[in-house]
């Protein structure tokens, strides 16, 4: 099952996760699999969402080295944000150096009532 299509009953999870795999959904798909992940959360239920930022870019990068080779979208932090307070509120946002180009973005987000 992928987020873009989960089969899930309204409000069966307390929570989920998702762990850099929400970098590789195109920003113009964003908002419905955040839509879609809200919506499998009980009322106060939480989402981790952890990915690696960026300036704004989405496509296909020529270091990776995957066959075939896989799509990113790299959100800054302001682009994440408001594409979270869409469908969550946010409970906590703090990034992590990492040492490259590329900082950790941690959001704890909560599905309102």
């Amino acid at each position: 099952m992928d987020f873009a299509n989960l089969e899930f009953q309204p409000g069966t999870f307390d929570a989920v996760h998702a762990m850099n795999c929400l970098l590789h959904v195109p920003n113009a798909e964003l908002p419905s699999v955040l839509t879609g992940i809200r919506d499998v959360l009980r009322v106060g239920g939480l989402f981790f969402l952890g990915v690696y930022s960026g300036d704004d870019e989405e496509g296909v990068t020529g270091w990776d080295e995957h066959v075939p080779p896989r799509f990113f979208s790299w959100r800054s932090d302001e682009r994440l944000q408001q594409f979270a307070r869409e469908s969550f509120d946010i409970v906590d946002f703090h990034i992590v150096e990492t040492g490259t180009n590329h900082r950790f973005q941690s959001l704890t987000l909560r599905r309102p009532a």
